[in-house]
């Protein structure tokens, strides 16, 4: 007899995860276990049930699935992620790697590519489509001077980023974040000096920009 592969999933979309349920509770050895749509109940329903993998998107209600990741793999180890967003893999896989995750794959996939990511993680193996380990593989031979946000801030400094992109006030971004205003404040400063920006309003442009395309790197604009 072989375990079960028990799945907790962490995403805001109620009908993703219903869909996302069925297919999963289909297969024999599989079962989803939990389901929650932010990062604080996300990490409480894991904490409480321990699954085998924990299925997480990028973008929550409260925050950064990169910051759910890290946190996993830093208390629960033997807890693998996957992460299945509709972020394009190519922009975010190599960051979800580095956060902890054991795979990334795009929503756009087929419910047997998620199947198959599921097994392949399961056994302690990373799930990555070619076109990523290419894109990685290119990033680390060839020198560029683009400079993508994943690639020097931190997960934190991640999700107050996209949180100003997605028009939170510092207030909000520190309730969401559990964190004081005075903090946000900390890493608003140090996001700037990062991106060289010169300004707030340089700052929530860039944000703005980057949560419409992160493909665009959120380019800062011209003029102060």
């Amino acid at each position: 007899m072989h375990k079960n592969i028990n799945v907790v999933i962490v995403d805001d979309h109620p009908v993703f995860c219903m869909g996302l349920q069925k297919i999963i509770n289909q297969e024999k050895d599989m079962k989803v276990i939990g389901e929650a749509h932010d990062v604080v109940t996300g990490f409480d329903l894991i904490k409480k049930t321990l699954p085998d993998i924990a299925i997480i998107d990028i973008t929550l209600k409260d925050g950064n699935g990169l910051l759910l990741i890290h946190d996993i793999s830093k208390h629960f180890p033997k807890v693998k992620s996957l992460v299945v967003s509709m972020h394009d893999e190519r922009i975010y896989a190599q960051r979800a790697l580095q956060a902890g995750a054991y795979g990334y794959i795009m929503k756009s996939e087929t419910s047997e590519s998620i199947i198959k990511a599921l097994r392949v993680i399961s056994r302690g193996e990373v799930y990555v489509s070619p076109s990523v380990v290419k894109d990685i593989v290119f990033k680390i031979v060839k020198k560029t001077n683009e400079v993508s946000p994943l690639e020097i801030l931190t997960e934190k400094e991640i999700a107050v980023l996209e949180l100003i992109g997605k028009g939170f006030t510092t207030k909000e971004i520190a309730q969401a974040l559990h964190i004081s205003t005075k903090t946000v404040g900390t890493y608003k400063e140090r996001i700037k000096e990062k991106l060289q920006l010169e300004n707030a309003v340089q700052l929530v442009y860039y944000a703005t920009k980057w949560m419409e395309d992160p493909s665009s790197l959120g380019k800062k604009p011209t003029e102060k």
